[in-house]
C-alpha cells in the first residue's frame, strides 16, 4: 500500500533569524551603511541617508520621551506614505511604544472606534489628505481638543488619548507640531531613550496592526519585534535585495506591505525605501521608478495593471527594474507575464501570508521557472511550517485542498484585548487559523484556492461583509441585509449588498451611499445595491449568500472564469 505525503511543509533553518529589536537594526544599518539612502521621498523632494535617519528617529523618540511616553503605550499614526509615517515608525521602535497603523481612508466612526479598542495615548496625523481633514475629524469627535493645551487632553470620550500631534500645517490650538519633537534631543533625553531600548526584547510587542472582522468590528493582530523584522528580512531575501538596491513602494505603509515587506525588508539589507506619493498613482510610481533608477517595485495586481495599462506606459525607462513583489490578491497569469515582460522585473515574486502571520509564509523565488511563479505562491518561508487541513482536523495529502494553518515565528501574539478571538484563530498546537482554502503540490508550492470565509477582497483590500452589515443595520430603515462579493474584472471582486427595507419605510440606492458618505471608507461602500423581499435562505432559515452571488452574476451577466 502506496503512503500519500502529506501537506505538511517545513521551511529551512538557515540562515538564523534575527534576534534583535527593530531599533537594533536600524543602529546596525547606520553603524553598516551610513551613507547609503534609506528612505526618498519623491513627492516631498526628500532623502534621508541611513545614519541621518537613525539621528532623526533617535531625536523624536526623545521627543516622545519628553511628553511622557513609555514602552508599551500605544502611538497612533493616521497619515498616507510619507517620511514622517516611516521615521514615527523606527522612532517608536526605538522607545517600546506600540505603533498602531491606522488606515488614512479611515472615517470618524472607525476611527474612534480604533481609539478606544488598544488606548491609544498619542496620535501622529496628517492635517489633512484628499478630502479628509483629519485635524477636523477628531476635532468633531472631541470638541474638547480646540480648548486644550497640548499634551493636556482630558477627554471622556478618548480616555486614554492625551497627546495630539500634526504633521505640517499651521500652529494649532491642543496639538503639538510634529517638527517641535525633534528639537528636543537632549543629550539627557537621548540617554534615556537608549537606556530603555536597551531593556526592550525581541519578543516585546512593538506593532498593532487592524485586520476586518467576520464579527463585525475590527481586530487588532498584535505583532512583536521578532514577528515583523525577520518576516521583512526573509521577504528581503527572497527578493534578493541587497546594498544600494532602490525599492519603489506605491504600496500604503500602514499595512504591512509597506512597513514590514518594504521598510524593514530595506532596512535589514541596506536598500532604500521609496515613496513615489502619497497613495498610489500609476503616473507617479512609473516616473519616481525612472527618475530614481529604482530596481524593485512592490504592488498588489491592480496596481501593476493599472501601471501596464497607462496611456503614457512606453514612454517611461523601466531598465533599472530587477525585483519585485506581488501579493495582498490572487494575481491573474498574464498580468506576471507582462510584469516580467514588458515590465523587466525578471526576478518578480509572488507572496503569500497574512496580517496575523506578520505577514509572509509562502513566496516564490527568482529562480523559480516562470510557470511556478506565474501559478503559483511559491514555496514555505524559512523558519515556518505550514500544513492543509481538512474538515475533519487531519493533514491532507498532497495535493487536496483544505485549510491553510501557519505555525512559526511570524505567528502574532494575539488579538489585542480579546483572547476569546485569539484561541479562535490560533490552536492548542501554536497553528494560526488562516480560513483560507490552499492546496500543497508533490514538490511543496502552494497554492490558494479558495476561501473558508466570506471576506472579499477588492484591490488587494481585504474586506469583511459582517462588518459592513452591521454598518447598514444602523441605518432606522433598515430590516435585513446581506452584503456578498461579486466578481469584477478590475479589482477582482466588488461588493453587493441585499437590502429588506423595514415596513412602510422608504429607501434608495442615494439614501444608502448617502448614509455611507463619510461614515465608513469609501471602498467598504457597496458597489450594488438591491432592495428584496426575502433572502435565499435553507430550511433552517440560513442565509445561503452563494445564491445571492450566483444571481446577482446572472443579473449583471459577469464572466466569473475571468475574474473568480
Amino acid at each position: 500500500m502506496v503512503v500519500q505525503e502529506k501537506s505538511h511543509v517545513v521551511g529551512a533553518k538557515e540562515p538564523p533569524l534575527l534576534e534583535m529589536t527593530i531599533g537594533d537594526a536600524l543602529d546596525e544599518a547606520a553603524r553598516k551603511w551610513p551613507d547609503e539612502y534609506a528612505i526618498i521621498s519623491a513627492h516631498q523632494n526628500l532623502r534621508w541617508r541611513y545614519k541621518e535617519l537613525n539621528d532623526r528617529a533617535e531625536a523624536l523618540a526623545a521627543g516622545f520621551y519628553g511628553l511622557g511616553l513609555r514602552a508599551g503605550d500605544r502611538i497612533g499614526i493616521w497619515s498616507p506614505n510619507c517620511a514622517e509615517w516611516a521615521l514615527t515608525q523606527f522612532a517608536a521602535a526605538k522607545l517600546g511604544l506600540i505603533l498602531v497603523t491606522i488606515n488614512p481612508a479611515y472615517r470618524s466612526s472607525e476611527l474612534a472606534y480604533t481609539l478606544n479598542k488598544v488606548g491609544i495615548k498619542a496620535l501622529v496625523a496628517a492635517e489633512r489628505f484628499r478630502s479628509s481633514n483629519y485635524v477636523a475629524m477628531m476635532e468633531a469627535l472631541e470638541p474638547q481638543i480646540a480648548e486644550s493645551e497640548p499634551g493636556g487632553l482630558r477627554s471622556e470620550t478618548f480616555p486614554a488619548l492625551q497627546y495630539l500631534l500634526k504633521i505640517g500645517g499651521e500652529n494649532r490650538k491642543g496639538w503639538i507640531q510634529f517638527d517641535t519633537l525633534l528639537r528636543l534631543d537632549n543629550d539627557s533625553l537621548i540617554a534615556k531613550v537608549k537606556s530603555a531600548g536597551s531593556s526592550l526584547k525581541p519578543e516585546d510587542p512593538i506593532n498593532i496592526q487592524f485586520t476586518s472582522g467576520t464579527t463585525g468590528h475590527p481586530k487588532g493582530a498584535t505583532l512583536s519585534h521578532r514577528n515583523i523584522l525577520n518576516n521583512g528580512y526573509f521577504v528581503g531575501r527572497r527578493l534578493g535585495l541587497r546594498q544600494g538596491d532602490r525599492l519603489c513602494l506605491p504600496v500604503p505603509l500602514y499595512h504591512c506591505f509597506g512597513m514590514v515587506m518594504g521598510n524593514l525588508g530595506c532596512l535589514t539589507h541596506g536598500a532604500t525605501m521609496v515613496y513615489p506619493s502619497e497613495i498610489f498613482n500609476p503616473q507617479a510610481a512609473l516616473e519616481t521608478v525612472e527618475a530614481e533608477q529604482c530596481t524593485g517595485l512592490f504592488g498588489v495586481p491592480t496596481m501593476f495593471i493599472a501601471m501596464l495599462e497607462h496611456p503614457a506606459f512606453s514612454n517611461h525607462d523601466l531598465a533599472s527594474l530587477r525585483t519585485g513583489c506581488m501579493a495582498g490578491s490572487p494575481c491573474p497569469i498574464e498580468v506576471m507575464k507582462q510584469v516580467i515582460e514588458q515590465m523587466n522585473i525578471k526576478d518578480i515574486t509572488i507572496a503569500y501570508g497574512m496580517t496575523e502571520t506578520s505577514p509572509v509564509s509562502f513566496q516564490s523565488m527568482p529562480d523559480d521557472p516562470i510557470e511556478r511563479r506565474v501559478s503559483t505562491i511559491g514555496t514555505v518561508h524559512p523558519h515556518l511550517e505550514v500544513k492543509i487541513v481538512e474538515e475533519n482536523g487531519e493533514t491532507a495529502p498532497r495535493g487536496t485542498p483544505g485549510e491553510i494553518c501557519t505555525r512559526g515565528y511570524s505567528v502574532m501574539l494575539g488579538y489585542w484585548g480579546d483572547d476569546e478571538r485569539t484561541a479562535e484563530a490560533i490552536d492548542a498546537g501554536g497553528w494560526m487559523h488562516t480560513g483560507d482554502l490552499g492546496v500543497i503540490d508533490a514538490d511543496g508550492y502552494g497554492n490558494v484556492v479558495g476561501r473558508l470565509k466570506d471576506m472579499v477582497i477588492r484591490g488587494g483590500e481585504n474586506l469583511y461583509p459582517r462588518e459592513i452589515e452591521e454598518f447598514l443595520f444602523q441605518h432606522p430603515n433598515v430590516a435585513d441585509v446581506q452584503v456578498v462579493g461579486v466578481p469584477d474584472e478590475k479589482y477582482g471582486e466588488e461588493l453587493c449588498a441585499w437590502i429588506r427595507v423595514k415596513a412602510g419605510s422608504a429607501l434608495s440606492e442615494e439614501d444608502v451611499r448617502e448614509f455611507c458618505d463619510g461614515r465608513i471608507t469609501r471602498h467598504k461602500v457597496p458597489r450594488y445595491i438591491r432592495f428584496v423581499e426575502e433572502f435565499p435562505t435553507t430550511v433552517t432559515g440560513k442565509v445561503q449568500k452563494f445564491e445571492i452571488r450566483n444571481a446577482m452574476v446572472r443579473e449583471l451577466n459577469l464572466n466569473v472564469s475571468k475574474t473568480a
